[in-house]
């Protein structure tokens, strides 16, 4: 026999199980908003730490720890002799830059009278005690050196560093003030170490009245200086492109802009490029892409074994037999 009678199903149980299924589904929602709510809260967690250490980076990139007169002559006397200094004639001054910031120099005058003078500036976050290491050598080969602090640095007001942008115009203007301060002058030369000599490159776009150049340890451009320091310690490179971001928001420039290569096409001055074939701190290979940029006269000379900025103290001889022989030729 066949049954032909369906099980019965109550209005109840029928209820029941829906009612069961609207709240299950109703969980479901809330873990979901749930998960979606912390989803946000770690993104927005997230973006906060990537803005604040984006900010984080560009003031260091652009500001530094910068040491005082003291420390600076503390520094350069642990290296070497610095006891010329005391017996050299000196007269100190204010120049006003183009914006009216002052710079601080000071003139050290060649025991022997003479109407050259070279204009040194110093590395990022030194001061004009650390172009010492050069007066030596520019006082035996009959320069007068004018030494002064960078904008930022030294005795000068505080504010941040541009890597030559602003820096670059300030050196134009300390050239036109030693053109008009000393009447006498018949040749006038620049030299610079690290920041200082990506800032006399700088320089050169806006035609200062200058002889010869010698750039020593100049970054061609900023950003890869800043990626060689990273490799160093193994630090990712994208911190830099963090770095740029902080520096477009807080400063209003970019790295983009901080490209000291960028205007040697159809440099006329003479230049010597100086670079230490271990330097860590600026890519070695710089200084061959700045020479193989620059126009007219120009030498590269690697020494070899030395770090940023230790070419002179590490091969002192030859290093003036390089630059007096530069001079020698133009």
């Amino acid at each position: 026999m066949v049954c032909l009678v369906e099980p019965c199903v109550s209005d109840d149980s029928v209820s029941g199980g829906k009612e069961g299924t609207v709240a299950g589904i109703g969980k479901m929602a809330q873990k979901g908003s749930k998960g979606l709510n912390m989803m946000v809260v770690v993104v927005a967690v997230l973006a906060l730490l990537t803005c604040v250490t984006s900010l984080v980076l560009a003031h260091f990139v652009m500001n530094g720890k910068r040491p005082t007169l003291e420390e600076a002559w503390e520094w350069q006397s642990a290296r070497y002799d610095t006891s010329f200094y005391t017996d050299l004639d000196k007269t100190d001054y204010l120049v006003t830059s183009f914006d009216d910031y002052e710079l601080h120099v000071e003139l050290l005058a060649n025991p022997n009278p003479t109407d050259r003078y070279v204009i040194l500036t110093h590395g990022n976050t030194d001061n004009h005690i650390g172009s010492l290491k050069y007066v030596p050598m520019y006082m035996e080969l009959g320069y007068n050196c004018i030494i002064y602090d960078m904008r930022g640095h030294g005795e000068d007001e505080p504010t941040f560093c541009t890597y030559g942008i602003l820096e670059g115009k300030d050196l134009v203007e300390l050239v036109k003030d030693t053109r008009e301060r000393y009447p006498e002058l018949g040749q006038l030369g620049l030299h610079g170490e690290s920041l200082g000599a990506s800032t006399t490159i700088a320089a050169l776009a806006h035609d200062p009245e200058v002889d010869f150049v010698v750039s020593d340890c100049a970054f061609a451009d900023v950003e890869s200086a800043l990626r060689q320091r990273l490799s160093t310690v193994h630090a990712p490179g994208f911190l830099v492109n963090l770095a740029d971001v902080g520096i477009r928001v807080l400063y209003g420039y970019s790295l983009d802009d901080m490209r000291p290569i960028d205007v040697l096409d159809g440099n006329a001055v003479p230049i010597l490029f100086v670079q230490g074939d271990a330097d860590t701190t600026v890519p070695p290979q710089s200084a061959q892409e700045l020479y193989d940029r620059a126009a007219g006269v120009r030498e590269l000379h690697y020494v070899a074994g030395a770090d940023h900025a230790e070419s002179v103290l590490v091969a002192p001889d030859e290093y003036r037999e390089v630059v007096a022989a530069f001079l020698g030729r133009i």
